[in-house]
């Protein structure tokens, strides 16, 4: 018979012998070394980093066009190219799509200390070390320069400018190296560009919205959506010892409720809201009497609704934002500045239509929103409304630097598509499976 000693030497063997198949299998790496220096030892937490989180300023050709293009259509006067003109006061809302023109004033912003620090993109002399190109037209301007609808006789200015533009293009070796690809093109207003828009179409485009594009001229993994140009002054000194008290309208709207296309919601809207006495909805024209009191209505409200104009966006939104008014935004197909970046529902309240017109259901769910959550959302308000500020000097992560970062991040496709396009026998082989 085996011992008792030598058998349990045998089980304690077959134990030991156990205990190392078991652990040979694990890689104690992933454990002692998890926090080393060593980042080949380390588990990486994001299979796709960000090489540079921090780049350089995007390179930025801007062509040298004739002033009857820009800035000659907001000052007759000046011959200087170099010289920019103040954007007026009196504009009324032509304001509102001035993107074109916050775009090319950063890039003329010379201040060399705050080139790299506080921009997004800079101008550069040489065309051949340009990351993107900047077609300085100002498109929305010139529709609403040169005639309001397409009956207008003077609306044969704008599109003369269109097709001189096009002409001018289609003659630079550098559109014609990526066919326009690789170029930056605002059309904010929903009419810019209006005649030959289709054939811009591979650019990047800078839009309020896609409510009056084709799919095949704009849409959002190409191209840009900017915010609105605020119509109303931004609230400073917005420091109340009680935000939520301070405001005592529930919901407020001022403007015009005959619009077109899912616009129309608003007449709807008109009718469902009467009689409830913590709500102002008005019916007004944007005059600098009406802005000045839409201004203080907002300040003065816990929510303000923003329904979709003739296109899915509007003004409206923005001039909330940077009132610190939550905004309500009542649209299913609206797409909104920066959302890669900014979660709109940190400081938003969203209704499809549909919930929106079912009566008392909209102003029942707002009166539940608990104060701790509406100041929240107040407060954060206040912490990203300078991402909607056009200025001049720019200023980091103001609108204009959020657009050229939007810019950055539209051009690995926009590249991806030049360099296929210059190999590929059969452009469309994709299309034809």
């Amino acid at each position: 018979m085996i011992s008792k000693a030598l058998a349990s030497l045998i089980i304690f063997l077959l134990l030991l012998i156990s205990v190392f198949l078991f652990f040979s299998t694990i890689d104690f790496r992933s454990y002692f070394f998890s926090f080393s220096s060593d980042p080949s030892l380390c588990p990486n937490p994001n299979p796709n980093p960000n090489p540079n989180p921090n780049p350089p300023p995007l390179k930025i050709y801007m062509y040298d066009l004739d002033r009857r293009f820009n800035f000659g259509m907001l000052d007759h006067r000046r011959s200087d190219p170099q010289t920019l003109p103040r954007w007026p006061q009196n504009s009324g809302l032509k304001k509102q799509h001035s993107v074109e023109y916050w775009m090319m004033a950063s890039l003329m912003y010379k201040n060399v200390d705050q080139e790299v620090e506080n921009r997004e993109a800079i101008r550069v002399s040489d065309p051949n070390f340009a990351e993107a190109f900047f077609v300085p037209f100002f498109s929305s301007l010139s529709f609403n320069t040169h005639g309001h609808n397409m009956t207008d006789p003077e609306t044969e200015i704008d599109r003369q400018l269109q097709i001189d533009i096009l002409e001018f293009l289609r003659k630079s070796k550098y559109w014609q190296q990526s066919e326009g690809r690789d170029h930056v093109i605002p059309l904010h207003h929903p009419n810019a560009f209006r005649f030959l828009r289709d054939q811009v179409n591979a650019s990047i485009l800078v839009v309020a919205d896609f409510g009056r594009y084709p799919k095949n001229v704009s849409f959002l993994s190409k191209d840009v959506v900017a915010p609105y140009v605020h119509v109303v002054d931004s609230y400073i000194e917005d420091e109340p010892h009680d935000p939520f008290e301070s405001r005592s309208t529930l919901l407020f709207f001022s403007g015009r409720t005959v619009r077109k296309d899912e616009g129309v919601v608003r007449a709807k809207l008109a009718k469902i809201l009467v009689g409830h006495e913590d709500v102002h909805f008005e019916e007004s024209r944007a005059t600098e009497n009406t802005i000045k009191a839409s201004s203080l209505g907002m300040r003065s409200s816990k929510f303000c609704l923003n329904p979709a104009g003739d296109t899915p966006s509007s003004c409206r939104l923005f001039d909330a934002i940077v009132s610190h008014c939550v905004p309500v935004i009542v649209s299913d197909r609206i797409e909104l500045p920066f959302e890669d970046e900014i979660d709109y529902r940190d400081f938003s309240i969203f209704f499809s239509v549909q919930e929106a017109l079912e009566p008392n259901y909209m102003v029942g769910q707002l009166r539940q929103i608990p104060k701790e959550r509406w100041t929240g959302m107040w407060r954060r308000l206040k912490s990203i409304s300078h991402h909607y500020e056009y200025q001049y000097p720019p200023k980091k992560n103001d609108a204009v630097n959020m657009i050229w970062k939007q810019v950055r991040h539209k051009l690995p496709a926009a590249n991806l598509a030049v360099h296929r396009s210059r190999r590929l026998k059969i452009p469309d082989w994709w299309s034809r499976r």
